[in-house]
């Protein structure tokens, strides 16, 4: 089954539907009518110098670098045909799949959204998810053990992340957020937007795998970790082919470190620039994170859970974690108290770096995987399927 532009569209638009009436108190999120997806296009007020309707403005490719980096798709998988975004960057993507996926075999798809600094091939090494494509339970059907693993690869661009993960490196866009599927331009205050190349690429990718026939469409999950954690949770809330995602040490998507354009994510028409309208709100989420964590980032990953619940958006499952990877009851504060996570520069007195016990721990938390908790990410995602 391949999610051909119109059907994506019009899952898409079932789930605008839904967040509206939910907007209004009331109807399923999962099974309302369908709108016109151009009804979208209308006036946001912008009311921030240098923002858009849909965050910061898309952020540039350095082409130069970002022709350097490739993955590699090695061991066990393959490179898929590559593919030009919207800005003419050339893309790429690795499969995984366990030799028992076949069209009278679907199994779940997993898309796996890697960490700014390292690629694809480094952070599949660091969390062994590969090695789990032919056993690991996503289904509860014990004659349907697996899942085949996308792996899509990010752009090197400017971040609004503390130094060195900052630039030079591949990771996610996830500051702008035009998120109409299939690339779409959304028109709005008289001047078409373009959708967010990131998400555009996934979909390409996504899209591709699909229409090979081996897929669950029951069962498309979201996976990331940090930067990919949180390009992950902005797709996995803005698709509805999306059943959920599970993340690890996400920055939060709409309001983390120096962005200029942080938005309030909300299930409703948004009243201005401060807000951003999601398209699938009530997707399940699963984010592990750490007591201490890079940059404190701790406190950002409960400001995100907050503010989603309180936009009318889904209750993100948060567990935090501790150095040992045993469950933790808060965040510690030596790590961090600021619920944006603002970290100053080198400089800064109340910068980030001036503090380093806490930097360096929630450093090295942050560059581990919590190996002991895939199972209980694995077993959330399970729980949730489309329904």
């Amino acid at each position: 089954m391949r999610l051909t532009h119109a059907k994506r569209t019009l899952r898409f638009t079932t789930a605008l539907t839904a967040s509206i009436v939910a907007g209004c108190g009331g109807g399923d999120s999962r099974s309302a009518g369908t709108i016109d997806v151009q009804s979208l296009a209308g006036e946001i007020p912008v009311l921030r110098e240098g923002c858009t309707p849909f965050g910061a403005p898309p952020r540039t490719v350095l082409a130069p670098l970002d022709t350097v980096f490739a993955p590699s798709c090695v061991p066990g998988g393959r490179r898929l045909d590559q593919w030009s975004d919207g800005e003419g960057t050339v893309r790429d993507a690795c499969v995984f799949e366990p030799a028992a996926a076949a069209t009278d075999h679907k199994l779940p798809l997993v898309i796996y959204l890697h960490p700014s600094l390292v690629g694809t091939d480094l952070s599949l090494d660091a969390n062994f998810l590969r090695s789990e494509i032919d056993t690991a339970d996503l289904t509860g059907d014990p004659e349907r053990p697996g899942f085949i693993l996308l792996s899509p690869y990010g752009r090197v661009t400017d971040r609004y992340y503390p130094f060195p993960d900052d630039n030079a490196s591949p990771g996610w866009d996830n500051w702008y957020r035009q998120m109409l599927p299939d690339g779409q331009a959304r028109r709005v205050n008289g001047e078409s937007w373009p959708a967010n190349v990131e998400a555009a690429s996934i979909d390409h990718f996504v899209d591709a795998i699909v229409a090979e026939g081996k897929v669950d469409p029951q069962r498309i999950y979201v996976m990331g970790w940090s930067n990919g954690s949180a390009m992950a949770m902005l797709y996995a809330l803005n698709r509805p082919e999306v059943a959920a995602a599970a993340v690890y040490s996400a920055p939060d998507p709409f309001a983390a470190f120096n962005d200029p354009c942080t938005q309030q994510p909300v299930s409703r028409a948004p009243v201005d620039d401060s807000q951003l309208q999601l398209f699938n709100p009530d997707v399940p989420i699963l984010h592990i994170h750490n007591d201490c964590d890079i940059a404190g980032l701790c406190p950002n990953g409960l400001y995100l859970r907050d503010t989603l619940a309180a936009g009318g958006a889904t209750l993100i499952d948060d567990r935090i974690i501790n150095s040992l990877l045993q469950p933790a009851e808060a965040c510690l504060d030596l790590c961090g108290t600021d619920p944006l996570a603002y970290y100053g520069g080198i400089d800064d007195p109340s910068g980030y770096i001036q503090n380093l016990p806490g930097y360096s721990l929630g450093l090295a938390n942050h560059l581990r995987w919590p190996y002991t908790n895939t199972a209980d990410m694995f077993e959330f995602l399970k729980a949730h399927p489309r329904r």
